[in-house]
């Protein structure tokens, strides 16, 4: 396995914030890691992340009830207040260029238009029960679908401002959420420790059994052949299904007591893994099934969501209110 060194860089970004670099060089790759503290005036409980068009970074602060956006060139972060009550966890981008945002306190879909930072909310149906709303996907219709882990899955047609919502089989858990090169939705239940696909006529959900019961399917995501790829928080493994082949493989993170959180595939179907028991980042290849480890200076970082653009990997470090990125070859 590579080797991490660390090296500080102060005063590129001025005296209100610092980067910590990290390089690893294999013998055919190689990755640098940077980091900024956000240097907020109050935490913000930063929960997931997206790349913005302008090449800065989205967060939702879902302590403070906040979109934030990041300029990794100044270092400089700027908070969006999302109305009274706002816990938002999921952030990302439209098709549009503007930030979608699943946000749990207003039990509402938001929407920032992008760079004019106006904001519309898309609420969930009058009547509809405490959803803790979670993550979204968009289709290729421009549709978007999401989920709530107390028990729904909903969807909200752009074009006609429609919120709809459903419960989702079995009840409680409904976690992450992606859709596939060829258009497929597909989301995962941390409660109930499965995958499922939805049927985009009708929104029902048809469920896939994984082969380790009780695994703690958290996040998941697809990689350019449409396989998908399965954070299990309860069993340590990070897991691949094919749906066309209808097959699974499973591979144990490395450590003594793996948490995989978040799961991202970048441009190159590498697959990147957070991994709380660990305190680490992990990019695995899927060619030769091997591990890279890349290990933070700081402690409990925390990472709950993984996203990325063409060769840098951004990770929201919600234990210590850090944002990171990793810069590949």
């Amino acid at each position: 396995m590579p080797s991490i060194s660390r090296r500080d860089a102060i005063g590129v970004l001025g005296a209100a914030a610092w980067s910590a670099l990290h390089a690893l060089a294999g013998a055919a790759q190689t990755a640098t890691m940077q980091s900024w503290p956000l240097g907020t005036p109050r935490p913000t409980g930063i929960h997931d992340l997206a790349p913005a068009p302008d090449g800065g970074v989205w967060f939702t602060a879902q302590r403070s009830g906040h979109l934030g956006w990041f300029d990794p060139r100044t270092g400089r972060s700027e908070l969006l207040a999302l109305g009274a009550g706002s816990a938002p966890h999921g952030v990302i981008p439209g098709p549009d260029g503007a930030a979608w945002i699943t946000d749990g306190g207003l039990g509402a879909i938001v929407r920032v238009a992008w760079p004019e930072r106006s904001m519309r909310a898309f609420a969930l149906p009058k009547g509809a029960p405490y959803a803790n709303l979670n993550t979204a996907t968009f289709d290729a219709d421009g549709d978007l679908w999401f989920t709530g882990q107390s028990g729904i899955v909903g969807r909200l047609a752009v074009k006609s401002a429609t919120v709809t919502i459903r419960d989702a089989p079995r009840g409680r858990g409904p976690y992450g959420i992606c859709t596939t090169p060829g258009g497929d939705v597909w989301w995962c239940s941390l409660a109930g420790s499965f995958i499922a696909r939805i049927d985009r006529r009708n929104g029902d959900s048809t469920v896939v059994e994984p082969p380790t019961k009780n695994q703690g399917a958290r996040r998941v995501w697809s990689d350019s052949r449409g396989r998908l790829w399965i954070s299990e928080w309860l069993s340590g493994n990070l897991s691949m299904h094919d749906p066309v082949a209808k097959s699974w493989r499973s591979w144990k993170l490395p450590g003594d007591n793996p948490r995989p959180y978040a799961v991202y595939v970048d441009e190159r179907d590498k697959v990147w893994v957070s991994d709380f028991g660990g305190n680490a980042v992990f990019r695995f290849d899927p060619g030769p099934q091997s591990f890279e480890r890349f290990s933070f200076p700081r402690e409990d970082t925390a990472i709950r969501q993984i996203h990325g653009r063409p060769g840098e990997v951004w990770l929201p470090e919600s234990g210590t209110e850090t944002i990171s990125v990793i810069r590949t070859a």
